[in-house]
């Protein structure tokens, strides 16, 4: 059993550790939009197409002209009818209008369009059809939606290392994209160790407790770009993780264990790794998750070894897991948000706080932050990130959260 003394290091430097075990992966593949969830992009993507690609209505109403209009109320016969898809451009002279519906390209003749609850609705006769305007457009151009308004034909529609949000893929499928070129996702194993762990929800003995680590990480994983493998509990004998590492860790990318990384007598993951790859264990000034380590499997595998409490092991996961997976994929950055404290809390002093907070905003716009548990950040909270909306980061210095204090707040993805 190694208990020598660990080196304590801060977060960036710890993180440095790690971002040194792995390179980008340069590789690309070409997936169909349907099977892009959740991946990073690999090279640009432009528009084919301008959106819209025609001046269309905002609203069911009726395309007029502004200069026919602008003394409303007033009285205007119905010349034409164009339903959203339509091909047809109708005429209309002075004094006259189209019906139109929401998304219907705008004939040419017509510069606004005019709601249907500002009209009577059209009660003019079979033969005759007219509608009365009741209210005068805002502008020239109201309740037109411009060609091109919101992207031209050419224009970039996602940038190398976004990941594809549906939203991002709803934009490229309105680019007129079917496919897109994207990283590999890399291959990580996930375990979670440790004799007091049940995972198949069976009736709990004295001391036991359901496993959720790892189905915590493998779902983070996957909504970050990876393509995760979960591995069994892996019992607290050395044997059987060396046997496990030695059949799986060569076809991964990298390997995320939990639990077994302290100084305790069972502390498995510690000795496996300090006698077959090399492992390099700190103290890293954070809480939760002040035990860390690493190794490099036989063959090169990366092993990073999270701490078993299911807080500490979830925002490690987060501030020390994320940028590696990142790394690996080339993921663009998004710089963490500043909120107000709502509420004031504790905070340990020469450690970086991760304090789970839920997210709320005031009517100007600013973010709130507020501890999402009444336990704080405390390590075994298993409950606590599932309530929150993002992480403050508070700084080692910092002893005491005050409400109005601003604090770093990195949202949850």
């Amino acid at each position: 059993m190694n208990t020598a003394p660990r080196q304590l290091l801060s977060v960036e430097e710890y993180l440095a550790e790690l971002l040194r075990l792995v390179r980008p992966d340069e590789r690309t593949e070409r997936v169909q939009l349907s099977e892009a969830l959740n991946r990073v992009v690999a090279t640009p993507v432009a528009s084919r197409v301008g959106i819209p690609g025609f001046a269309n209505s905002g609203m069911d109403g009726y395309a007029v002209r502004y200069s026919d209009v602008a003394t409303a109320p007033v009285l205007l016969r119905v010349v034409g009818d164009v339903p959203a898809g339509s091909p047809e451009d109708p005429p209309a002279g002075p004094g006259e209008c189209v019906r139109i519906m929401t998304g219907a390209a705008l004939p040419s003749f017509a510069d606004s369009v005019i709601p249907v609850e500002d009209t009577d609705a059209g009660t003019g006769t079979a033969g005759t059809p007219t509608v009365q305007v009741l209210r005068v457009p805002a502008f020239p151009g109201a309740h037109v939606r411009g060609a091109g308004e919101d992207i031209r034909a050419g224009d970039p529609v996602a940038a190398a290392g976004d990941l594809l949000t549906p939203a991002r893929l709803g934009a490229l499928a309105a680019a007129g994209r079917t496919q897109v070129e994207v990283r590999p996702r890399p291959v990580v194993l996930v375990a979670a160790t440790g004799d007091e762990l049940v995972a198949d929800g069976s009736e709990l003995r004295r001391g036991q407790i359901y496993e959720s680590n790892s189905v915590a990480l493998a779902a983070a994983l996957a909504r970050d770009g990876a393509q995760p493998v979960r591995g069994p509990v892996l019992r607290d004998q050395a044997e059987a993780l060396i046997d496990w590492l030695d059949h799986f860790a060569p076809s991964a990318d990298l390997v995320v264990l939990t639990g077994g990384v302290s100084v305790g007598a069972y502390d498995v993951v510690r000795d496996v790794l300090t006698s077959h790859a090399g492992g390099t264990f700190r103290h890293v000034r954070m809480q939760p998750g002040k035990p860390q380590g690493w190794g490099l499997w036989p063959g090169g595998t990366p092993v990073v070894a999270l701490p078993g409490n299911p807080l500490s092991a979830a925002l490690s996961y987060e501030v020390l897991v994320r940028p590696i997976l990142d790394r690996l994929l080339g993921t663009r950055q998004v710089p963490d948000a500043t909120a107000v404290a709502a509420t004031g809390w504790g905070s340990p002093s020469g450690r970086r706080q991760l304090q789970p907070v839920r997210i709320s905003s005031t009517p100007d716009g600013r973010l709130l932050a507020e501890p999402a548990h009444t336990g704080g950040s405390a390590s075994h909270l298993v409950t606590s990130l599932a309530a929150a909306d993002g992480i403050a980061i508070v700084a080692e210095e910092v002893t005491e959260v005050v409400p109005g204090d601003l604090v770093s707040v990195r949202l949850l993805r």
